[in-house]
């Protein structure tokens, strides 16, 4: 048991707690109290006092652990682009977490991330939520599959264009995900049917119907104003859960975003305008969505942006309009929503899972460094400041 006092506890869910404590018992928080709480008898005491202390950070839209840094071809696992409809492929079984960037992931405040396979396919395969740190894959899965990814704009359109395949334009593209979303309701029709043959076993559109049946969120992947259009009337076309990811000219179509519904994974925001759909991006986009009513989380794409600036994009993000209180919301309990992990995760409560952050300051200034990171209860993290590097504990 770990008692956590004296420090300005920041809940997310409800006002901020000066010389609060927090309690964490076998991997679960067991109480978040105020000043004058007496921590239980026999509890491990960390004094915070002058430090922050927030859950973990969550970034909804990775390429963790299968887009490795530095490796070259050998690291890269991130896209089957062999097929334009790649549903059954699994981000799971490629991720390595020996991967340097989950350090960097736990040192910049981040505790759970998505991983997503890449945008090269018009529908690119299946999204898994996972802790940062952990011996294999399997010890760090909090949900498999978290979503299914899908792509519009400029990435299927150059990859099967420069092969002189379809999809080779927008239209095109748009076509590949209709028609496997037919495919996949006739699948689920036939399997349904009570005096039909069994539909034999087909890995893409089981894959599929987790969608269509609600199970998971459709990830969208555009930047484009239209393409967002596409988006939302393809989501209206079969009535899936959409959620945007990137949404660089959300901005543009914010009030139709708001009135269906859909949250925006905005980002990576620290980027160059490298190709023509990312022409408008702006660190002042994410205001403007939230003011329009849109849930927004904020995302590093990473390795675009590497995943340690997650934080530091909600700061500049606030500089440019964004509401403090909505910068932290989008890398807590907002992307904690869109992976339907937000019981266990996304902010401090009791019943929900131990994963903490004791903060040397308040997180949204650049000076301010995570100085323990708790996962499940554990301890994975301290930052030496004599050595001015982190101690990760062994996964």
């Amino acid at each position: 048991m770990i008692a956590i006092t004296g420090g300005h506890i920041v809940p997310i869910d409800g006002e901020p707690i000066d010389n609060g404590t927090i309690v964490l018992t076998d991997g679960t928080i067991t109480a978040v109290e105020g000043p004058g709480y007496a921590p239980p008898a026999g509890a491990e005491i960390v004094d915070a006092s002058g430090k922050w202390v927030l859950p973990g950070f969550i970034d909804a839209h990775v390429h963790l652990g299968v887009h490795e840094e530095g490796e070259g071809w050998a690291g890269e696992d991130v896209n089957e682009m062999t097929s334009p409809v790649t549903a059954q492929v699994r981000a799971l079984d490629a991720i390595n977490p020996a991967e340097e960037g989950f350090r960097d992931a736990i040192a910049g405040g981040v505790l759970t991330v998505n991983v997503n396979p890449g945008s090269g396919n018009p529908v690119g395969g299946q999204t898994v939520a996972i802790h940062c740190w952990g011996r294999t894959v399997d010890d760090m899965v909090l949900r498999s599959p978290s979503g299914m990814k899908s792509a519009l704009g400029e990435n299927p359109k150059r990859v099967y264009g420069e092969r002189k395949e379809t999809p080779s334009t927008r239209l095109g593209t748009a076509a590949v995900i209709r028609s496997a979303l037919v495919d996949t309701a006739n699948y689920v029709a036939k399997s349904a049917a009570p005096d039909e043959e069994p539909a034999e076993r087909d890995l893409k559109l089981e894959a599929l119907a987790r969608v269509l049946k609600g199970e998971i969120p459709w990830r969208q992947h555009c930047h484009r104003a239209d393409d967002i259009a596409t988006a939302l009337r393809i989501a209206d076309e079969f009535g899936y859960r959409l959620v945007i990811d990137h949404g660089t000219e959300a901005h543009l179509v914010a009030d139709k975003i708001a009135a269906a519904g859909v949250p925006v994974l905005i980002g990576p925001l620290f980027t160059s305008r490298s190709k023509v759909e990312v022409r408008n991006r702006s660190l002042a986009n994410p205001g403007r969505l939230a003011a329009a009513g849109v849930e927004i989380s904020i995302i590093t794409d990473h390795p675009v942006v590497p995943i340690d600036f997650l934080v530091y994009q909600a700061a500049l993000a606030v500089k440019e309009g964004l509401d403090p209180v909505t910068a932290l919301r989008a890398i807590t309990i907002n992307p904690a929503r869109v992976l339907g992990v937000e019981d266990r995760l996304g902010s401090l409560a009791p019943g929900k899972d131990a994963d903490v952050v004791v903060w040397s300051g308040d997180p949204l200034d650049v000076m301010s460094r995570a100085e323990i990171a708790y996962q499940s209860g554990r301890e994975i993290y301290r930052y030496d400041p004599a050595a001015r590097q982190g101690v990760y504990a062994e996964p």
